[in-house]
């Protein structure tokens, strides 16, 4: 039994409307802000400074500098700034080798963080945080071709 050029015409549209309903879905699902993401840093915790292997960033009256090289200094800064990060109930299995992260919150002593891959944070206390992917690639320093 062929099916006419009408019938397969329409099993096309319906196909087309299913991808483009599933690519939206998983567009929403891996770059939207989970529910429970709440920001790193606000008023009560403003972000002095960081530094990220052995990449400076300082903040000082709302201005960003950062080291020579550093391309997005206020990009960078600004994800930074308005990081939202959601709390792990247990520690995650991390496959990467974690990269020190050196935080100074306010006036005070700078805090050693790590940051792994996958867009985990580990704080000082022990906590666990997970950073969304949306947000991975903008907490990342981007360096000028010289370096």
């Amino acid at each position: 039994m062929a099916l006419k050029r009408r019938t397969w015409n329409n099993i096309i549209i319906i196909a087309c409307i299913l991808m483009v309903s599933v690519l939206t879905l998983l567009d929403k699902q891996m770059n939207g802000m989970p529910d429970d993401a709440a920001p790193l840093f606000d008023d009560t915790t403003p972000l002095t400074s960081l530094q990220l292997d052995g990449l400076s960033l300082e903040r000082t009256d709302g201005r960003f500098v950062c080291d020579e090289g550093i391309s997005n200094c206020d990009a960078w800064g600004k994800a930074w700034l308005g990081l939202k990060v959601s709390p792990l109930s247990e520690a995650p299995l991390a496959t990467s080798d974690p990269r020190e992260l050196v935080i100074r919150i306010g006036e005070r002593e700078p805090q050693a963080w790590l940051l792994f891959d996958e867009g985990i944070l580990k704080s000082p206390q022990g906590r666990w945080y997970l950073v969304p992917p949306s947000l991975r690639a903008a907490i990342e320093p981007k360096l000028t071709s010289s370096h």
